[in-house]
């Protein structure tokens, strides 16, 4: 029995390099996220009120006209959906196509807030655990310096996969709200085509 105890204190305790290196890089992918988060509230700040005076208004003798009215240059996802479908208006069929396509795209831009909201307490937990084994061995020991250091270590490990995991809630609660209402303009511009296209008999 003490030889398989051994055996899992071996593993769990090389397991500490692996979590700390996969904290530190949830840690960078947050701080560039809140970057790149940053960067996409400006540009749908720019086109929310524009989408919603647009939107409010909007009926089937208006859509000929809407992409004219929609921003030239906007990098927002929405926005270049909204081309895309005007531009398929004659095909129901391909309509429906790019509703699936953008909601895969809003999916994957969301990935990465989900991957850090999951693992982040996942991985500050491991970090958390792994050290304390050593720490009470150090204490045991009478080692104090090696139980002050692993104890560092485990609420470093804490910290950091706790932040990263909030940085990955509030963008993932704040972008999910954004393509909800993007995926309801769509949807409702796509009904908007199917009364102005003629039923062929």
């Amino acid at each position: 029995m003490n030889y398989i105890s051994d055996i899992l204190f071996w593993i769990s305790t090389g397991l500490l390099v692996p979590v700390v290196i996969l904290l530190i890089v949830l840690f960078v992918r947050a701080l560039l996220l809140i970057g790149s988060f940053f960067g996409q509230y400006l540009a749908i700040r720019k086109t929310e009120a524009l989408l919603r005076a647009e939107f409010d208004v909007l009926d089937a003798a208006g859509i000929d006209g809407l992409d004219s009215r929609l921003p030239k240059k906007n990098p927002s996802l929405v926005v270049t959906y909204i081309r895309r479908v005007l531009r398929a208006r004659e095909s129901p069929a391909r309509v429906q196509l790019l509703l699936s396509d953008f909601e895969i795209a809003a999916d994957k831009d969301l990935a990465t807030s989900k991957t850090l909201t999951k693992m982040g307490p996942m991985l500050g937990l491991m970090g958390t655990l792994i050290p304390m084994g050593p720490a009470l061995v150090g204490l045991s020991t009478g080692d104090i310096s090696s139980m002050a250091y692993n104890m560092q270590v485990a609420f470093a490990t804490t910290v950091v996969g706790l932040f990263a995991s909030a940085i990955g809630v509030i963008t993932l609660q704040i972008k999910q709200r954004w393509y909800v209402r993007d995926m309801a303009n769509l949807e409702f511009l796509a009904d908007l085509l199917n009364e102005k296209t003629p039923v062929r008999p």
